[in-house]
């Protein structure tokens, strides 16, 4: 599978969309939807593990500007919301994976 993304008005820098492209393109093949409301970021390696990403606390607060509250994140993020002021992610909820797997369990509706 070859996923193009071309340059546009949204600036794109590094692998942390994959795990959201995952999620789409097994949706697209299957006809599960994803979750509703749900925001996820996270590098995929070869192996199917979740690396962590950069921009965490940029990510969180754009989700929450857009009333996502549900945020799908690598467990190796967790220090960096740990970091974050309470005030600013009081009624998230925030879900930690190690793996795709894990993940795609969560992300997709059964």
């Amino acid at each position: 599978v070859y996923i193009h993304v071309p340059e546009g008005a949204i600036p794109k820098d590094g692998p942390s969309a994959g795990i959201t492209l995952l999620t789409a393109l097994i949706s697209t093949f299957t006809g599960i939807k994803p979750k509703a409301k749900l925001a996820m970021t996270g590098e995929i390696t070869l192996r199917g593990k979740l690396s962590p990403v950069g921009g965490i606390k940029e990510k969180i607060l754009a989700a929450k500007r857009a009333e996502i509250y549900d945020i799908v994140l690598p467990a190796d993020n967790q220090n960096n919301v740990n970091e974050i002021d309470a005030k600013y992610i009081e009624g998230m909820r925030f879900h930690y994976f190690n793996d795709m797997t894990q993940a795609l369990k969560f992300n997709l509706e059964y």
